[in-house]
């Protein structure tokens, strides 16, 4: 066939994308109605405002009433949304959760434990880590230049020591004090395991943490497991409240963050890495005060996925007093805020990796926006019920957010199979603890903008044993 045959039954087809007259006169018809229609609604709306105008009364009052009521609902509202997209979450998870089971799988895993002081319970925490029911282990503890005996008691226990299913290997590393983040890389460095479980020195596992934790990584896009960190000094104050937030206020997120193998915090007491996973990410880094957010920040925007298994327990003595509790989260916050702060290019470009940016804005508002609130509506609202009278308000708004953490505690408790007797703290969480954590959060964020300098500082443990 000839080229001009070939064009001859060439047939192009072009549809009339042109409006007809009629189609151009029913456009116009419909504009002209839509531009009557709200002119006709803005004419109302004026009428309405002149008329009632006259019966307005326009007072600094008048304003205070208004605004308090609008700020009332829009705080409620926010707090309502957070908090029951969050229990919704975690709910899920745990139906998820009930029915995912692995067995067969135990991969060699490598026990970091760094310590720096912690003379008083480093014993406990290795002993601890021997009666772990898993087969296939072994402890590496980072002496990060201690001054008191911390050596000399985890030297007594190098070598090979009686486990539950055989010896377990126990070495030492002793190496010039240089922080956290590098006791834990050259402990890393030095694992030949597949696995590594980073934890603090004055930490002690639940028996199955290991084994619950590690059948995970059966899944290939699981780069980290975070575990769950509970109180062990308790039955006073700060602590029984610490107990509390962190089943409430830490565990119950993990659970709805793991819905989507998105947990942006893995804690220091108790995670459990792919090695390859903290290599690829560059290992723990020393230029801000929460290497655990910044590192989990790095796998994640790597695309590895990561878990949060409840029954990998972690126990550590919590603060006990006021001013040790504050300097604790004066650190936390900052450190957060300079995880954030590195990691700023994926809080305005999603494209990066989109769920990394969801985890930094939901880090950002927890951090900063919510506190701030927090606070502001606490002030606005007693300085209103003070001048205005709104007192009984106020008191049916504190009830209201108390019942809401009564019923949340309650869940969290009977969830996690915890003492019952800590559901009454939820009465106080709420007006005085979160309230107070929240002003140090502040303070920390102002002193994190202006570039206040600000040392590790160390808990002086006591020592609480088994």
């Amino acid at each position: 066939m000839s080229a001009k045959q070939k064009i001859r039954q060439t047939s192009i087809t072009v549809k009339n994308t042109e409006a007809s007259e009629a189609e151009s006169g029913t456009k116009k018809q419909k504009i002209i109605k839509r531009i009557l229609s709200s002119g006709l609604v803005s004419l109302l709306m004026i009428a309405v405002i002149l008329y009632t105008l006259p019966f307005t009364v326009l007072s600094y009052s008048s304003l205070f009433e208004y605004s308090t009521l609008v700020s009332l609902f829009i705080f409620l509202t926010v707090l309502l949304i957070r908090y029951f997209f969050v229990l919704v979450a975690a709910y899920l998870y745990l139906t998820k959760y009930t029915f995912n089971t692995v067995e067969g799988y135990f991969p060699f895993v490598s026990i970091i434990v760094p310590v720096y002081n912690e003379g008083k319970v480093v014993l406990d925490s290795i002993m601890s880590l021997l009666r772990l029911d898993y087969s296939n282990y072994e402890i590496i503890v980072v002496n990060d230049g201690s001054t008191d005996n911390t050596a000399e008691v985890a030297r007594t226990l190098v070598g090979y020591q009686a486990g539950l299913y055989g010896d377990v290997k126990v070495s030492l590393i002793n190496k010039p004090n240089g922080g956290k983040a590098r006791a834990l890389n050259a402990g890393i460095s030095y694992s030949k395991a597949e696995i590594v479980l980073c934890m603090d020195g004055d930490s002690q596992l639940s028996e199955d943490s290991v084994r619950m934790a590690v059948r995970h990584f059966s899944d290939p896009e699981i780069g980290a497991v975070a575990g769950n960190v509970k109180v062990l000094n308790r039955n006073k104050l700060f602590t029984d409240l610490q107990a509390l937030e962190y089943i409430e206020g830490l565990n119950m997120a993990r659970a709805a963050q793991s819905y989507f193998k998105l947990v942006n915090i893995i804690p220091g007491p108790i995670g459990l890495f792919r090695k390859k996973a903290i290599e690829g990410a560059g290992y723990y880094s020393s230029d801000t005060f929460a290497e655990d957010a910044d590192l989990t920040l790095k796998i994640l925007a790597r695309g590895w996925k990561i878990y949060y298994e409840p029954r990998a327990i972690s126990y550590t003595e919590a603060p006990e007093k006021l001013h040790q509790l504050l300097k604790q989260r004066y650190r936390w916050t900052r450190g957060i805020l300079q995880a954030i702060r590195k990691h700023k290019q994926l809080l305005i470009n999603p494209t990066i990796n989109f769920g990394d940016t969801i985890i930094l804005w939901s880090m950002f508002y927890e951090a900063l926006i919510w506190p701030t609130m927090n606070i502001i509506s606490n002030i606005f609202f007693i300085f209103v019920a003070l001048l205005y009278g709104f007192s009984s308000l106020i008191v049916f708004w504190w009830l209201g957010l108390a019942l809401l953490d009564l019923t949340s505690a309650i869940y969290c408790v009977a969830v996690e199979k915890e003492e019952f007797r800590l559901v009454p703290y939820a009465i106080i969480y709420r007006i005085f603890f979160i309230l107070t954590i929240d002003i140090c959060k502040a303070m920390s964020t102002i002193e994190e903008f202006l570039g206040f300098e600000m040392t590790w500082g160390h808990l002086e443990r006591v020592g609480s044993g088994n």
